[in-house]
């Protein structure tokens, strides 16, 4: 984890949003909390990361998402060198699906 980021106004943050029970109370709270914009960026780097791990090459993801390479290679060294934050979503998501499908 990075250092510089850990503080308790975003430990604040992230308790914030683990008491979100619902995607309804998601909705709301980032709308309170992000522009428009910075909550489609987020988004967009989420929907990038995705595609990074289904072996999506850059020009398939450019052409899908509308996002910059300077923004698909920042997403990628995340996913190489990063925390592990997406494969732990990802895998989780993953599930989440699968239970609800039985």
């Amino acid at each position: 984890m990075n250092q510089k980021l850990k503080d308790l106004g975003v430990d604040e943050l992230f308790d914030a949003i683990l008491c979100l029970e619902t995607q309804e109370e998601c909705y709301r709270f980032f709308e309170d909390l992000c522009t428009v914009q910075e909550l489609k960026a987020l988004t967009q780097r989420l929907q990038v990361a995705k595609m990074l791990t289904e072996k999506c090459v850059y020009t398939d993801i450019v052409k899908k998402t509308g996002t910059s390479t300077a923004t698909i290679s920042r997403v990628n060294r995340s996913l190489l060198n990063g925390c592990d934050g997406y494969s732990v979503v990802f895998e989780r998501m993953e599930r989440k699906k699968k239970e609800q499908e039985k």
